[in-house]
C-alpha cells in the first residue's frame, strides 16, 4: 500500500483530533468552570462573527440590476446577434 501526502495529513488531523478531545476532556475534568465559559464565549462569539460578516457584506454589495433592464439588455443582445448572423450569410 502506498502511503500518500494526503493519507499523512489524513492520519495527522485525525490524531490531532483525538488528542485535542483528550485535551479538552482534561482540562474540563480540571477546570471545568473556566472552560465552561470559555467554551461558551467562543461559540457565541464565533456565531456573531458570521453574523456580522453577513450583515457587513449585505451593506457593502451593491444591488443587483432590475429584472427589466436584464430582460432589455438580453433582447437587445439577441437582436444583435441575428443582426450579426445575417450580415455574415450575405
Amino acid at each position: 500500500m502506498k502511503v500518500t501526502r494526503d493519507r499523512i495529513i489524513g492520519v495527522g488531523i485525525a490524531a490531532g483530533s483525538l488528542i485535542g478531545i483528550l485535551a479538552y476532556g482534561w482540562v474540563l475534568y480540571v477546570y471545568p468552570t473556566i472552560t465552561l465559559q470559555a467554551t461558551a464565549f467562543t461559540a457565541v462569539a464565533a456565531m456573531l462573527c458570521v453574523l456580522a460578516w453577513i450583515g457587513y457584506t449585505l451593506a457593502t454589495t451593491p444591488p443587483p440590476a432590475p429584472i427589466e433592464d436584464v430582460e432589455k439588455e438580453l433582447e437587445k443582445g439577441v437582436e444583435s446577434a441575428s443582426a450579426e448572423s445575417s450580415r455574415e450569410e450575405s
